[in-house]
């Protein structure tokens, strides 16, 4: 018995290793490696919290308006509806109980790495962002806004009436949706933001589902 549990141990942490070093390897190749920043274009912003990435993105603008999808009635105090949003998407337990690694319990991270079909797109509500460690700004043409302004629309779980659903945010600034896709080892909050980049046109690793790998590429 005791051989046999400890095979089994090395086994997942082999298991563990290939993953971490296939993600780390996934980070470094880019992907769209011709894509320069234009001289003039939107700004937006790749957030970092330790866990999760995100994008932070104008709530209005020429290109996309997301007035119809995130409300400012939405939240627990409207007051605190703001001029940019922060969007990320996850699985629904990892993302409502792990804010941070503090928070992080060894069954939301099997239940992580199993998968999961209830997942959320999760919004801040965001004034007058300015670069920092943890926020990147990076520079879009209009078409590239288009394409990323879309896959986060497109990845909103609608009711019948085609609102979406607002849950339970963590305070009084952010909120939950409801969501579409599979959460996964493979499709991590991190490759969802790295994969909107790299569909958007913009340079970024390959397979990103780890935060280092995708802030890795955009300067602070």
């Amino acid at each position: 018995m005791k051989n046999w549990t400890a095979r089994v141990l090395l086994g997942l942490g082999a298991i563990i290793a290939i993953y971490v070093l296939a993600g780390i390897g996934g980070s470094l190749i880019p992907a769209n490696n011709g894509w320069s920043p234009p001289e003039a274009g939107i700004t937006i912003y790749v957030h970092d919290n330790g866990i999760h990435t995100g994008l932070v993105l104008p709530r209005r603008n020429d290109v996309a308006d997301w007035s119809d999808l995130v409300r400012p009635e939405h939240l627990a105090d409207p007051r605190y509806a703001s001029d940019h949003l922060l969007f990320g998407w996850g699985d629904r337990v990892f993302y409502v109980e792990t804010p941070t690694w503090d928070d992080l319990s060894p069954a939301t991270a099997l239940t992580a790495l199993i998968g999961s079909e209830g997942t959320l797109v999760h919004v801040d509500h965001i004034r007058a962002p300015e670069p920092a460690e943890h926020l990147r700004a990076i520079t879009v043409t209009p078409e590239q806004y288009r394409r990323i302004a879309t896959s986060i629309r497109a990845q909103f779980a609608l009711d019948g009436s085609g609102a979406s659903q607002p849950a339970t945010g963590y305070g009084r600034n952010d909120i939950f949706y409801e969501a579409k896709g599979r959460y996964s080892a493979i499709r991590t909050c991190n490759e969802w933001t790295g994969r909107i980049l790299r569909d958007a046109g913009v340079r970024v690793g390959l397979w990103t589902p780890f935060n280092f790998g995708v802030m890795r590429w955009f300067q602070s």
